[in-house]
Protein backbone atom coordinates (compact mmCIF):
# COMPACT_ATOMS: atom_id res chain seq x y z
CA UNK A 1 0.00 0.00 0.00
CA UNK A 2 1.03 3.58 -0.97
CA UNK A 3 2.63 5.57 2.24
CA UNK A 4 0.04 8.58 1.00
CA UNK A 5 -3.06 6.41 1.46
CA UNK A 6 -2.16 5.64 5.14
CA UNK A 7 -3.46 9.63 6.03
CA UNK A 8 -7.06 8.93 5.00
CA UNK A 9 -8.51 9.10 8.85
CA UNK A 10 -5.20 11.85 9.42
CA UNK A 11 -6.46 14.76 11.63
CA UNK A 12 -5.66 18.25 10.79
CA UNK A 13 -5.97 18.78 14.49
CA UNK A 14 -2.64 19.16 17.07
CA UNK A 15 -2.30 17.52 20.38
CA UNK A 16 -3.16 14.39 21.86
CA UNK A 17 -5.97 12.50 20.23
CA UNK A 18 -9.70 12.71 22.22
CA UNK A 19 -10.92 9.10 21.69
CA UNK A 20 -14.77 10.57 22.19
CA UNK A 21 -14.42 13.29 19.84
CA UNK A 22 -16.02 13.18 16.24
CA UNK A 23 -12.91 14.32 14.43
CA UNK A 24 -12.96 16.01 11.07
CA UNK A 25 -10.63 14.52 8.46
CA UNK A 26 -8.76 15.70 5.44
CA UNK A 27 -7.79 12.83 2.62
CA UNK A 28 -4.15 13.22 3.00
CA UNK A 29 -3.54 14.82 5.84
CA UNK A 30 -1.86 18.26 5.64
CA UNK A 31 -0.91 17.55 1.89
CA UNK A 32 -4.22 18.19 0.05
CA UNK A 33 -7.68 16.49 0.29
CA UNK A 34 -7.96 15.12 -3.28
CA UNK A 35 -5.17 15.13 -5.48
CA UNK A 36 -7.10 13.33 -8.26
CA UNK A 37 -10.58 13.08 -9.65
CA UNK A 38 -10.91 10.42 -7.48
CA UNK A 39 -9.71 7.70 -4.47
CA UNK A 40 -10.20 4.01 -4.37
CA UNK A 41 -9.12 1.74 -2.14
CA UNK A 42 -10.24 -1.90 -0.85
CA UNK A 43 -12.00 -1.91 2.53
CA UNK A 44 -9.23 -4.60 3.76
CA UNK A 45 -6.67 -1.94 3.04
CA UNK A 46 -7.01 0.45 5.65
CA UNK A 47 -9.46 -1.50 8.52
CA UNK A 48 -6.80 -3.98 8.62
CA UNK A 49 -4.83 -1.47 10.32
CA UNK A 50 -7.69 -0.73 12.55
CA UNK A 51 -8.68 -4.08 13.51
CA UNK A 52 -11.30 -3.67 11.13
CA UNK A 53 -12.57 -0.73 13.41
CA UNK A 54 -12.73 2.48 11.96
CA UNK A 55 -14.07 5.32 14.81
CA UNK A 56 -16.92 7.68 14.07
CA UNK A 57 -15.02 10.76 12.23
CA UNK A 58 -16.44 12.81 9.24
CA UNK A 59 -15.02 14.11 5.84
CA UNK A 60 -15.51 18.26 5.47
CA UNK A 61 -16.62 17.61 1.55
CA UNK A 62 -15.59 14.33 0.88
CA UNK A 63 -18.34 12.08 -0.24
CA UNK A 64 -17.78 8.18 0.14
CA UNK A 65 -19.75 4.63 -1.13
CA UNK A 66 -18.46 1.45 -0.05
CA UNK A 67 -19.82 -1.65 -1.20
CA UNK A 68 -19.34 -5.38 0.75
CA UNK A 69 -18.07 -8.02 -1.78
CA UNK A 70 -18.00 -10.93 1.20
CA UNK A 71 -18.13 -10.57 4.72
CA UNK A 72 -19.58 -7.85 6.50
CA UNK A 73 -20.42 -5.90 9.71
CA UNK A 74 -22.19 -2.91 10.56
CA UNK A 75 -22.07 0.99 9.53
CA UNK A 76 -22.74 4.08 12.00
CA UNK A 77 -24.32 6.58 9.86
CA UNK A 78 -24.75 9.84 12.18
CA UNK A 79 -26.43 8.06 15.02
CA UNK A 80 -28.36 4.89 13.53
CA UNK A 81 -26.60 1.68 13.20
CA UNK A 82 -26.99 -0.33 9.66
CA UNK A 83 -26.09 -3.67 8.53
CA UNK A 84 -23.57 -4.75 6.34
CA UNK A 85 -23.55 -7.52 4.18
CA UNK A 86 -22.49 -9.31 0.80
CA UNK A 87 -23.77 -6.74 -2.47
CA UNK A 88 -24.32 -3.93 0.23
CA UNK A 89 -23.70 -0.27 0.09
CA UNK A 90 -23.25 2.34 1.92
CA UNK A 91 -23.36 6.34 1.34
CA UNK A 92 -21.43 8.24 3.31
CA UNK A 93 -22.17 12.53 1.91
CA UNK A 94 -19.78 15.14 3.19
CA UNK A 95 -20.32 16.26 7.10
CA UNK A 96 -22.21 13.35 7.95
CA UNK A 97 -20.70 11.41 11.40
CA UNK A 98 -19.98 7.94 10.52
CA UNK A 99 -17.80 5.04 11.63
CA UNK A 100 -17.56 0.99 10.62
CA UNK A 101 -16.95 -2.50 12.19
CA UNK A 102 -16.15 -5.02 9.69
CA UNK A 103 -15.91 -8.89 10.49
CA UNK A 104 -12.44 -9.31 10.12
CA UNK A 105 -11.39 -10.37 5.90
CA UNK A 106 -14.51 -8.41 4.70
CA UNK A 107 -13.55 -7.57 1.29
CA UNK A 108 -15.13 -4.75 -0.71
CA UNK A 109 -14.28 -1.59 -2.14
CA UNK A 110 -14.11 2.27 -1.18
CA UNK A 111 -14.70 4.62 -3.42
CA UNK A 112 -14.23 8.92 -2.80
CA UNK A 113 -15.39 11.61 -4.32
CA UNK A 114 -14.51 15.61 -3.70
CA UNK A 115 -17.74 17.03 -3.13
CA UNK A 116 -16.71 19.64 -6.28
CA UNK A 117 -16.64 16.62 -8.60
CA UNK A 118 -19.68 15.03 -7.33
CA UNK A 119 -21.53 18.96 -7.81
CA UNK A 120 -20.36 18.65 -11.53
CA UNK A 121 -21.75 15.20 -11.77
CA UNK A 122 -25.34 16.48 -10.51
CA UNK A 123 -26.90 18.99 -11.76
CA UNK A 124 -29.21 20.79 -9.10
CA UNK A 125 -32.50 20.57 -10.84
CA UNK A 126 -32.14 16.92 -11.37
CA UNK A 127 -32.68 15.98 -7.70
CA UNK A 128 -29.73 13.22 -7.85
CA UNK A 129 -28.16 15.36 -5.85
CA UNK A 130 -30.14 15.44 -2.96
CA UNK A 131 -30.94 12.56 -2.82
CA UNK A 132 -27.08 11.93 -2.53
CA UNK A 133 -27.16 14.32 0.59
CA UNK A 134 -28.68 11.49 2.63
CA UNK A 135 -27.00 8.96 4.50
CA UNK A 136 -27.70 5.32 4.33
CA UNK A 137 -27.50 1.80 3.02
CA UNK A 138 -29.03 -0.08 0.06
CA UNK A 139 -29.22 -3.43 -1.83
CA UNK A 140 -25.85 -2.90 -4.83
CA UNK A 141 -27.41 -4.99 -8.42
CA UNK A 142 -25.10 -6.55 -10.39
CA UNK A 143 -24.81 -2.94 -12.77
CA UNK A 144 -23.53 -0.90 -9.76
CA UNK A 145 -21.09 -3.63 -8.59
CA UNK A 146 -19.95 -3.87 -12.29
CA UNK A 147 -19.52 0.01 -12.33
CA UNK A 148 -17.52 0.02 -8.99
CA UNK A 149 -14.73 -2.42 -11.09
CA UNK A 150 -14.66 -0.57 -14.20
CA UNK A 151 -14.37 2.60 -11.72
CA UNK A 152 -10.99 0.24 -10.13
CA UNK A 153 -10.06 -0.63 -13.18
CA UNK A 154 -9.46 2.58 -14.92
CA UNK A 155 -7.84 4.01 -11.53
CA UNK A 156 -5.32 1.99 -11.62
CA UNK A 157 -4.54 3.31 -15.26
CA UNK A 158 -2.45 5.68 -17.09
CA UNK A 159 -4.15 5.31 -20.61
CA UNK A 160 -5.56 8.45 -22.44
CA UNK A 161 -8.96 10.08 -21.40
CA UNK A 162 -8.15 8.47 -18.01
CA UNK A 163 -10.06 11.80 -16.01
CA UNK A 164 -12.68 11.64 -18.46
CA UNK A 165 -13.86 7.95 -18.44
CA UNK A 166 -13.43 8.49 -14.24
CA UNK A 167 -16.06 11.18 -14.20
CA UNK A 168 -18.33 8.97 -16.38
CA UNK A 169 -18.82 5.77 -14.16
CA UNK A 170 -19.02 7.85 -11.09
CA UNK A 171 -21.64 9.79 -12.84
CA UNK A 172 -23.42 6.29 -13.64
CA UNK A 173 -22.33 4.66 -9.94
CA UNK A 174 -23.65 8.46 -8.05
CA UNK A 175 -26.99 7.85 -10.72
CA UNK A 176 -27.54 4.38 -9.44
CA UNK A 177 -27.04 5.11 -5.87
CA UNK A 178 -29.33 8.25 -5.99
CA UNK A 179 -32.06 5.88 -7.52
CA UNK A 180 -31.56 3.44 -4.56
CA UNK A 181 -31.86 6.00 -2.22
CA UNK A 182 -34.63 7.97 -3.51
CA UNK A 183 -36.85 4.47 -3.59
CA UNK A 184 -36.20 4.08 0.05
CA UNK A 185 -37.35 7.77 0.72
CA UNK A 186 -40.27 7.22 -1.10
CA UNK A 187 -41.18 4.85 1.27
CA UNK A 188 -41.32 7.27 4.06
CA UNK A 189 -45.31 8.57 4.80
CA UNK A 190 -46.18 10.76 1.60
CA UNK A 191 -47.44 13.93 4.16
CA UNK A 192 -43.70 13.52 5.44
CA UNK A 193 -41.67 14.04 2.53
CA UNK A 194 -43.98 17.25 1.26
CA UNK A 195 -43.52 18.73 4.40
CA UNK A 196 -39.73 17.94 4.18
CA UNK A 197 -39.41 19.13 -0.14
CA UNK A 198 -40.91 22.62 1.12
CA UNK A 199 -38.64 22.48 3.87
CA UNK A 200 -35.70 21.84 1.35
CA UNK A 201 -37.56 24.73 -1.13
CA UNK A 202 -37.61 27.09 1.82
CA UNK A 203 -34.21 26.62 2.49
CA UNK A 204 -33.17 27.53 -0.85
CA UNK A 205 -35.47 30.77 -0.85
CA UNK A 206 -33.80 32.18 2.61
CA UNK A 207 -30.38 30.28 3.11
CA UNK A 208 -29.14 34.14 3.14
CA UNK A 209 -31.20 35.10 5.49
CA UNK A 210 -29.79 32.71 8.18
CA UNK A 211 -32.84 31.97 9.68
CA UNK A 212 -32.86 29.34 12.37
CA UNK A 213 -35.02 25.79 12.79
CA UNK A 214 -37.67 27.39 14.52
CA UNK A 215 -38.04 30.36 11.54
CA UNK A 216 -38.63 27.54 9.24
CA UNK A 217 -41.09 25.81 11.40
CA UNK A 218 -42.94 28.87 11.95
CA UNK A 219 -43.38 29.37 7.79
CA UNK A 220 -44.60 25.96 7.95
CA UNK A 221 -46.84 25.75 10.08
CA UNK A 222 -45.28 23.18 12.50
CA UNK A 223 -43.10 23.23 15.38
CA UNK A 224 -39.44 22.85 15.48
CA UNK A 225 -39.18 19.37 17.10
CA UNK A 226 -41.97 18.65 14.61
CA UNK A 227 -39.36 19.82 11.97
CA UNK A 228 -36.51 18.09 13.51
CA UNK A 229 -37.67 14.95 13.45
CA UNK A 230 -38.86 15.03 10.16
CA UNK A 231 -35.88 16.14 8.47
CA UNK A 232 -33.52 13.65 10.26
CA UNK A 233 -35.99 10.48 9.19
CA UNK A 234 -35.84 12.00 6.04
CA UNK A 235 -31.90 12.66 5.44
CA UNK A 236 -30.35 11.70 8.72
CA UNK A 237 -29.33 15.07 9.13
CA UNK A 238 -30.81 17.54 12.10
CA UNK A 239 -32.55 20.20 10.93
CA UNK A 240 -30.24 22.63 11.91
CA UNK A 241 -27.42 20.63 9.42
CA UNK A 242 -28.95 20.87 6.60
CA UNK A 243 -29.51 24.48 6.69
CA UNK A 244 -26.04 25.11 7.61
CA UNK A 245 -24.94 22.63 4.65
CA UNK A 246 -26.53 24.53 2.25
CA UNK A 247 -24.67 28.17 3.32
CA UNK A 248 -21.37 25.82 3.43
CA UNK A 249 -22.14 24.45 -0.11
CA UNK A 250 -22.75 28.27 -1.34
CA UNK A 251 -19.40 29.29 0.27
CA UNK A 252 -17.16 26.31 -1.18
CA UNK A 253 -18.46 27.24 -4.78
CA UNK A 254 -17.74 30.44 -4.36
CA UNK A 255 -14.90 30.21 -2.91
CA UNK A 256 -13.69 27.66 -5.90
CA UNK A 257 -15.52 29.63 -8.94
CA UNK A 258 -15.13 33.12 -8.15
CA UNK A 259 -11.79 35.35 -7.35
CA UNK A 260 -14.03 37.34 -5.12
CA UNK A 261 -12.11 38.13 -1.46
CA UNK A 262 -13.39 35.82 1.68
CA UNK A 263 -14.84 38.91 3.12
CA UNK A 264 -16.88 39.70 0.29
CA UNK A 265 -18.12 35.97 0.21
CA UNK A 266 -19.27 36.49 3.77
CA UNK A 267 -21.09 39.72 3.05
CA UNK A 268 -22.75 37.83 0.03
CA UNK A 269 -23.69 35.08 2.25
CA UNK A 270 -25.21 37.56 4.90
CA UNK A 271 -22.31 37.64 7.31
CA UNK A 272 -22.07 40.99 8.96
CA UNK A 273 -18.55 39.67 10.49
CA UNK A 274 -16.11 38.40 7.79
CA UNK A 275 -13.82 37.11 11.11
CA UNK A 276 -16.95 35.27 12.25
CA UNK A 277 -17.40 33.54 8.72
CA UNK A 278 -13.68 32.51 8.57
CA UNK A 279 -14.59 30.98 11.73
CA UNK A 280 -17.79 29.30 10.71
CA UNK A 281 -16.36 28.12 7.47
CA UNK A 282 -13.49 26.34 9.60
CA UNK A 283 -14.66 24.72 12.41
CA UNK A 284 -17.20 23.09 9.71
CA UNK A 285 -14.66 22.09 7.09
CA UNK A 286 -11.50 21.91 8.92
CA UNK A 287 -10.05 24.77 6.52
CA UNK A 288 -10.41 28.47 6.75
CA UNK A 289 -11.94 29.88 3.47
CA UNK A 290 -8.04 31.18 2.23
CA UNK A 291 -6.42 27.51 2.75
CA UNK A 292 -9.57 25.92 1.32
CA UNK A 293 -9.20 28.23 -2.05
CA UNK A 294 -5.37 27.35 -2.52
CA UNK A 295 -6.01 23.71 -2.28
CA UNK A 296 -8.89 23.94 -4.84
CA UNK A 297 -7.33 26.06 -7.44
CA UNK A 298 -4.06 23.77 -7.09
CA UNK A 299 -5.98 21.02 -7.70
CA UNK A 300 -7.51 23.02 -10.45
CA UNK A 301 -4.81 24.37 -12.31
CA UNK A 302 -3.89 20.48 -12.26
CA UNK A 303 -6.61 19.52 -14.24
CA UNK A 304 -8.10 17.34 -11.80
CA UNK A 305 -11.72 18.93 -10.40
CA UNK A 306 -12.39 19.82 -14.41
CA UNK A 307 -14.47 23.09 -15.04
CA UNK A 308 -17.27 24.67 -13.61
Amino acid sequence: MDAPDLELYKSNMRGAPDRDAIHTYNLFGEVSDLPDVIHCETIAARSSLHDWELRPHRHAHLHQVLVIESGGGAARLEGDVHELAPMRFANVPPGHVHGFSFRPGTAGWVVTLAAEVLDQLTPESEGVRAALAQPGVGDCDELMAETVAKIFEEHASLAFGRAQILRSYCGLLTGLIARSLANQRDALDAPDHRLFQRFRSLIETHFLDHLGVADYADLLGISATHLSRVARRASGLPASRIIQERILHEARRNLIYTNMPAAQIAYALGFSDPAYFNRFFARSTGLPPAEFRKRRKGASHLGLLGSA
